[in-house]
Protein backbone atom coordinates (compact mmCIF):
# COMPACT_ATOMS: atom_id res chain seq x y z
CA UNK A 1 0.00 0.00 0.00
CA UNK A 2 1.50 3.42 -0.99
CA UNK A 3 2.61 5.61 1.89
CA UNK A 4 2.67 2.77 4.42
CA UNK A 5 6.00 2.03 6.05
CA UNK A 6 7.66 -1.37 6.38
CA UNK A 7 8.86 -0.26 9.80
CA UNK A 8 6.58 -1.76 12.50
CA UNK A 9 7.30 1.17 14.85
CA UNK A 10 5.86 3.61 12.29
CA UNK A 11 2.73 1.47 11.90
CA UNK A 12 2.04 1.34 15.65
CA UNK A 13 -1.13 3.26 16.49
CA UNK A 14 -0.61 5.85 19.21
CA UNK A 15 -3.05 5.62 22.12
CA UNK A 16 -4.16 9.25 22.42
CA UNK A 17 -4.40 10.37 18.80
CA UNK A 18 -5.20 7.04 17.16
CA UNK A 19 -2.59 7.87 14.51
CA UNK A 20 0.48 5.94 13.43
CA UNK A 21 3.77 7.29 12.13
CA UNK A 22 2.51 6.64 8.58
CA UNK A 23 -0.25 9.21 9.16
CA UNK A 24 2.28 12.04 9.46
CA UNK A 25 4.33 13.83 6.81
CA UNK A 26 7.36 11.91 5.57
CA UNK A 27 10.65 13.06 7.05
CA UNK A 28 13.97 13.85 5.39
CA UNK A 29 16.07 10.71 5.74
CA UNK A 30 19.30 12.46 6.81
CA UNK A 31 17.69 15.19 8.90
CA UNK A 32 20.39 16.70 11.11
CA UNK A 33 18.63 19.95 12.03
CA UNK A 34 18.83 21.08 15.65
CA UNK A 35 15.76 20.16 17.67
CA UNK A 36 13.55 23.09 18.62
CA UNK A 37 13.10 23.06 22.41
CA UNK A 38 9.51 22.32 23.45
CA UNK A 39 9.80 24.54 26.52
CA UNK A 40 12.02 27.60 26.25
CA UNK A 41 12.37 31.25 27.11
CA UNK A 42 11.48 33.82 24.49
CA UNK A 43 15.01 34.51 23.26
CA UNK A 44 15.97 30.83 23.15
CA UNK A 45 12.77 29.98 21.23
CA UNK A 46 13.23 32.75 18.65
CA UNK A 47 16.86 31.79 18.02
CA UNK A 48 15.98 28.09 17.83
CA UNK A 49 13.21 28.60 15.29
CA UNK A 50 15.29 30.84 13.05
CA UNK A 51 18.26 28.45 13.20
CA UNK A 52 15.95 25.52 12.46
CA UNK A 53 14.79 27.19 9.25
CA UNK A 54 18.36 28.09 8.32
CA UNK A 55 19.31 24.44 8.87
CA UNK A 56 16.38 23.42 6.67
CA UNK A 57 17.81 25.49 3.80
CA UNK A 58 21.22 23.89 4.34
CA UNK A 59 19.78 20.37 4.48
CA UNK A 60 17.58 20.69 1.41
CA UNK A 61 20.41 22.15 -0.68
CA UNK A 62 22.79 19.33 0.25
CA UNK A 63 23.94 17.01 -2.51
CA UNK A 64 22.83 19.16 -5.42
CA UNK A 65 24.90 19.82 -8.50
CA UNK A 66 25.17 23.40 -9.73
CA UNK A 67 22.83 22.53 -12.60
CA UNK A 68 20.24 21.10 -10.22
CA UNK A 69 20.47 24.14 -7.95
CA UNK A 70 19.98 26.44 -10.94
CA UNK A 71 17.00 24.46 -12.33
CA UNK A 72 13.69 26.28 -12.44
CA UNK A 73 11.89 23.11 -11.49
CA UNK A 74 8.36 24.40 -10.85
CA UNK A 75 7.14 26.28 -13.92
CA UNK A 76 5.68 28.77 -14.43
CA UNK A 77 7.70 29.99 -11.43
CA UNK A 78 11.20 31.19 -12.33
CA UNK A 79 12.54 30.37 -8.84
CA UNK A 80 15.51 28.10 -8.34
CA UNK A 81 17.19 26.77 -5.22
CA UNK A 82 20.29 28.79 -6.15
CA UNK A 83 18.20 31.95 -6.44
CA UNK A 84 16.48 31.39 -3.08
CA UNK A 85 19.85 30.92 -1.35
CA UNK A 86 21.15 34.18 -2.86
CA UNK A 87 17.94 35.95 -1.85
CA UNK A 88 18.19 34.73 1.76
CA UNK A 89 21.82 35.86 1.95
CA UNK A 90 20.72 39.32 0.86
CA UNK A 91 17.81 39.34 3.31
CA UNK A 92 20.12 38.42 6.19
CA UNK A 93 22.43 41.32 5.34
CA UNK A 94 19.59 43.75 4.65
CA UNK A 95 17.75 43.28 7.93
CA UNK A 96 20.50 42.60 10.44
CA UNK A 97 23.44 44.62 9.16
CA UNK A 98 22.00 47.36 6.98
CA UNK A 99 18.79 48.05 8.89
CA UNK A 100 19.19 46.97 12.50
CA UNK A 101 22.81 47.97 13.02
CA UNK A 102 22.93 50.53 10.17
CA UNK A 103 26.27 49.17 8.95
CA UNK A 104 27.61 50.71 5.78
CA UNK A 105 27.92 47.51 3.77
CA UNK A 106 26.98 47.05 0.12
CA UNK A 107 23.88 45.23 -1.05
CA UNK A 108 24.37 41.65 -2.10
CA UNK A 109 23.22 40.58 -5.57
CA UNK A 110 21.76 43.94 -6.55
CA UNK A 111 22.64 46.41 -9.26
CA UNK A 112 20.49 49.29 -10.48
CA UNK A 113 20.25 47.79 -13.97
CA UNK A 114 19.73 44.25 -12.62
CA UNK A 115 17.81 44.46 -9.33
CA UNK A 116 16.84 40.77 -9.34
CA UNK A 117 20.33 39.28 -9.27
CA UNK A 118 19.36 37.28 -6.21
CA UNK A 119 16.52 35.26 -7.72
CA UNK A 120 18.05 35.45 -11.21
CA UNK A 121 21.70 34.45 -10.78
CA UNK A 122 23.98 35.39 -13.68
CA UNK A 123 25.42 32.51 -15.73
CA UNK A 124 28.79 32.68 -13.95
CA UNK A 125 27.28 32.54 -10.41
CA UNK A 126 28.74 29.65 -8.41
CA UNK A 127 26.29 27.75 -6.18
CA UNK A 128 28.93 26.54 -3.70
CA UNK A 129 30.37 30.06 -3.37
CA UNK A 130 26.90 31.55 -2.91
CA UNK A 131 26.09 28.98 -0.21
CA UNK A 132 29.30 30.05 1.55
CA UNK A 133 28.21 33.70 1.34
CA UNK A 134 24.80 32.80 2.81
CA UNK A 135 26.47 30.89 5.66
CA UNK A 136 28.73 33.87 6.38
CA UNK A 137 25.74 36.25 6.41
CA UNK A 138 23.92 33.93 8.84
CA UNK A 139 27.00 33.88 11.11
CA UNK A 140 27.14 37.69 11.11
CA UNK A 141 23.42 37.87 11.90
CA UNK A 142 23.91 35.49 14.83
CA UNK A 143 26.68 37.73 16.18
CA UNK A 144 24.39 40.76 15.94
CA UNK A 145 21.60 38.95 17.79
CA UNK A 146 24.05 37.83 20.49
CA UNK A 147 25.09 41.43 21.04
CA UNK A 148 21.61 42.83 21.63
CA UNK A 149 18.63 42.44 23.92
CA UNK A 150 15.27 41.62 22.36
CA UNK A 151 14.03 45.04 23.51
CA UNK A 152 16.82 46.93 21.67
CA UNK A 153 15.38 49.04 18.88
CA UNK A 154 16.49 50.41 15.54
CA UNK A 155 14.98 52.51 12.79
CA UNK A 156 15.03 50.60 9.47
CA UNK A 157 16.11 52.52 6.38
CA UNK A 158 13.33 54.70 4.94
CA UNK A 159 10.94 53.86 7.81
CA UNK A 160 9.29 56.33 10.17
CA UNK A 161 9.06 53.98 13.16
CA UNK A 162 11.38 51.80 15.20
CA UNK A 163 11.43 48.03 15.43
CA UNK A 164 12.84 45.93 18.24
CA UNK A 165 15.04 42.88 17.79
CA UNK A 166 12.08 40.67 18.74
CA UNK A 167 10.13 42.03 15.75
CA UNK A 168 13.11 41.46 13.48
CA UNK A 169 13.55 37.86 14.65
CA UNK A 170 9.86 37.16 13.99
CA UNK A 171 10.14 38.88 10.60
CA UNK A 172 13.06 36.63 9.67
CA UNK A 173 11.30 33.47 10.90
CA UNK A 174 8.39 34.37 8.61
CA UNK A 175 10.75 35.03 5.69
CA UNK A 176 12.45 31.68 6.12
CA UNK A 177 9.18 29.76 6.64
CA UNK A 178 7.87 31.14 3.35
CA UNK A 179 11.02 30.28 1.41
CA UNK A 180 11.42 26.85 3.02
CA UNK A 181 8.03 26.04 1.48
CA UNK A 182 9.40 27.12 -1.90
CA UNK A 183 12.52 25.05 -1.29
CA UNK A 184 10.42 21.94 -0.56
CA UNK A 185 8.69 22.22 -3.93
CA UNK A 186 11.85 23.13 -5.84
CA UNK A 187 13.81 20.20 -4.40
CA UNK A 188 10.98 17.80 -5.23
CA UNK A 189 10.93 19.17 -8.77
CA UNK A 190 14.69 18.73 -9.15
CA UNK A 191 15.11 15.13 -8.01
CA UNK A 192 11.80 13.95 -6.50
CA UNK A 193 13.06 14.10 -2.93
CA UNK A 194 10.46 15.00 -0.33
CA UNK A 195 10.14 15.21 3.42
CA UNK A 196 9.38 17.72 6.12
Amino acid sequence: MPGVSDDPARRTVRPESGLSGDDYSPTWTDDDRPRIPRVAGEREALIAYLDYYRATVEMKCRGLTSAQARARAMPPSTMSLHGVVRHLAGVERWWFQQNFERRDVPHLYFEADHPDMDFDPPPDADFAADLAVWRAECATSREIVAGHDLDDTARPLDWDEDVDLRWLMLRMIGEYAQHCGHIDLLREGVDGRTGA
